[in-house]
């Protein structure tokens, strides 16, 4: 199981997490995602811990918790569903076979 840590500060690191999840448990991984094009924090992360009780202590404890001057949303992570854009290949056709109408005919 993950956590879900959401509305986090932009200055917020790896080593911030630990120190205040600790309290609950003993910490596993700390993922925050960062934008691809700015390389800037997303504002939210994922936090593994050893076992679902402790998991569930941080959740209890933390959720709606005022820190770092915003109040954390803390929840356990939901799977990442499919949303219908798929992955890997986003070239834009081409080739011998033309999509939708207009265009050369072969």
């Amino acid at each position: 199981m993950s956590i879900y840590v959401g509305n986090l500060s932009y200055k917020v690191t790896q080593e911030d997490i630990i120190t205040v999840f600790a309290e609950y448990g003993t910490v596993k991984r700390v993922h925050l995602p960062t934008d691809r094009e700015t390389s800037r924090p997303r504002g939210f992360g994922f936090v593994e811990m050893s076992s679902d009780a402790e998991e569930e202590a941080a959740i209890n404890a933390l959720d709606g918790a005022e820190w770092m001057g915003r109040d954390l949303k803390v929840n356990k992570a939901k799977p990442r569903e499919d949303d219908g854009r798929g992955g890997g290949n986003r070239g834009g056709g081409g080739g011998k076979f033309a999509r939708g109408g207009g265009g050369a005919r072969y």
